[in-house]
């Protein structure tokens, strides 16, 4: 039996490398993927060795620098033209979630505002990649304790519901998701998490209940279709989700399964809140129609394990996220605090700081 791990670190920089969990295996392995150039940080992403928009955004930043350290030319303009390539290979990854372009554009920028020498370029790419993921993981702290804040106040305790895994692992640590749920946790303000296990890949399943159960936070794990039955039996008082984009308008991407979770909220009364840092909104878009929805391998679908569990000659639909209208979301929490959909605009400013 695997033993349970004091304090879940997703990324590790050490030593000039990359040090990821490996979330494909977990909860049954507990393993370490050491990461050395940025193509097998694309690599890494890709197959969701690491995964959720914080998470990306940060391993992306480490594979810019990776691919930066790469280039040996010592010619400022063919470096930076390099160094876009990099960019380029990083970006095809995972279309849906934001975070990954926002830290691709900020080493970007760091780099053509660099002046000096090739080797100065490569050393402030490093020290922003380190400073994007310290960051982040004050980011999610933040919002964790700003997110409890607008909980429902009753009862005292309160049964969350949350969707797909976006905890410590999806970050740089904490959680944003599940960093609200970790705070009430500490205040005394929890009772008990119900953790979708969430087709098809079971991030709920196999990584949100794993997070909850290194912490000793109770956890009741539900299949996707039970949400609607335990909020008739009055099981679940809020619901917070986290978010790979955020439209301008509060329209929110996040795993599949999502969108129908907030409606079922709505029918029962159980406010339904968004958990995300500023860089997950997306203020270049207006709205959810015009967010990127990944399709993934048909595979995920059609087999469990090794286990084909359909006949064949059935056709095969799966995409990995789908969007939530701003009208069905109470709150988007984030590490300025809880504002309604509507009003993102606020935070437009604060974001391109």
């Amino acid at each position: 039996m695997m033993s349970k791990i004091t304090e879940v670190n997703p990324i590790i920089w050490e030593n000039d490398r990359v040090l990821l969990i490996d979330q494909t295996r977990l909860p049954g392995e507990y393993k370490i993927v050491e990461i050395n150039s940025s193509e097998e940080m694309a690599r890494a992403i890709k197959t969701m060795i690491v995964r959720g928009a914080p998470a990306i955004g940060v391993s992306a930043a480490y594979g810019m620098y990776l691919g930066a350290k790469e280039i040996s030319i010592t010619d400022r303009n063919s470096f930076l033209k390099q160094l876009e390539e990099v960019a380029v290979r990083l970006r095809q990854t995972r279309p849906t979630a934001v975070n990954l372009f926002w830290a691709i554009e900020r080493m970007l920028k760091v780099a053509n505002q660099t002046n000096g020498s090739v080797e100065e370029i490569q050393t402030a790419l490093l020290e922003t990649a380190k400073n994007i993921h310290a960051e982040d993981l004050q980011t999610c702290k933040n919002i964790g304790d700003r997110g409890v804040e607008v909980l429902p106040t009753t009862p005292e305790k309160l049964n969350i519901l949350t969707h797909c895994n976006a905890g410590a692992l999806a970050t740089a640590g904490y959680g944003t998701a599940l960093g609200v749920i970790r705070s009430a946790w500490r205040d005394g303000r929890l009772a008990k998490v119900y953790a979708d296990e969430t087709r098809p890949r079971l991030q709920g399943a196999k990584l949100t209940t794993w997070e909850c159960v290194q912490e000793n936070i109770p956890v009741t794990l539900i299949s996707d279709n039970m949400a609607a039955h335990c909020m008739k039996q009055g099981l679940i008082h809020a619901v917070v989700v986290g978010a790979d984009r955020i439209a301008a308008n509060g329209d929110t991407a996040n795993k599949i399964g999502t969108y129908s979770l907030a409606i079922v909220a709505k029918a029962h009364n159980v406010p339904f809140f968004v958990a995300a840092p500023l860089s997950t909104i997306d203020f270049k878009i207006f709205d959810g129609s015009q967010i990127p929805i990944e399709e993934r391998d048909a595979k995920e679908i059609y087999q469990v394990g090794e286990t084909r569990i359909c006949p064949e000659g059935v056709e095969f639909y799966n995409p990995a996220f789908d969007v939530t209208p701003a009208e069905l979301i109470a709150g988007i929490m984030t590490e300025y605090g809880t504002v309604a959909p509507g009003e993102l605009e606020q935070f437009r400013v604060k974001q391109s700081v």
